[in-house]
């Protein structure tokens, strides 16, 4: 439980300094040596992992002072959070605070800073004279912008299903936090690297090969 809530959360706050990544780099290029130094860097990312760390390790450690008298049957495939907590016989009160007021930071701080990123980045695009200026410009978010629609879709849309519509089917919350959990760790060096000219030109090489097969 402590190293899942402590990997999940650093994946948002590592899609968030992405983005400001992306924003120095195209708003600010005169600047970038400047803003986005390896001493930045390593301080953001060492702050991420800092919190997150600590966060989870808070968390967890308020799970143990529950006790468990009825059924401990954990509708998850791991030992997660929410459905633990609810298992308790005694007073849940904290672990329900702790895990909502940590998921709204978690979730929406970093979303925050994605949306303004990108509000600035688009505001810059559509001031920029040249055409080719602005596809690069694009060229160089897309990647992001696929992971970070990877990542923040199932959990926000179960996230408000459950909020605003009804309750969250087990299976549905399962499904999501798969989602969320798996996708983005497998498809990040895929998507990344197909801006790389020699993996682009094999795996071309590789899909004529396939339709050649195909045809014959």
């Amino acid at each position: 439980m402590c190293s899942y809530y402590a990997f999940l959360p650093l994946e948002s706050f590592a899609i968030a300094v992405l983005a400001y990544d992306r924003l120095i780099a195209i708003c600010f290029p005169l600047h970038q040596q400047l803003l986005n130094n390896l001493p930045i860097m390593s301080s953001l990312v060492g702050l991420t992992w800092s919190y997150c760390v600590l966060m989870s390790t808070c968390t967890t450690s308020v799970i143990r002072r529950l006790s468990f008298c009825g059924s401990v049957r954990v509708f998850s495939y791991f030992c997660d959070y929410a459905p633990v907590f609810r298992l308790a016989c005694n007073d849940n009160s904290l672990p329900w605070l702790l895990s909502s007021t940590f998921s709204l930071v978690n979730l929406f701080g970093p979303l925050t800073v994605i949306v303004l990123s990108y509000a600035s980045i688009i505001v810059a695009i559509v001031k920029m004279k040249s055409a080719e200026g602005r596809w690069k410009a694009l060229a160089t978010c897309i990647e992001h912008f696929v992971l970070v629609a990877m990542f923040y879709i199932p959990i926000i849309v179960i996230f408000l299903v459950g909020l605003y519509v009804r309750s969250v089917d087990h299976n549905e919350r399962v499904m999501s936090l798969s989602l969320a959990s798996c996708l983005p760790p497998c498809l990040n060096p895929i998507i990344y690297s197909l801006k790389t000219q020699a993996i682009k030109k094999r795996y071309l090489a590789l899909l004529k090969k396939v339709k050649v097969g195909n045809v014959g």
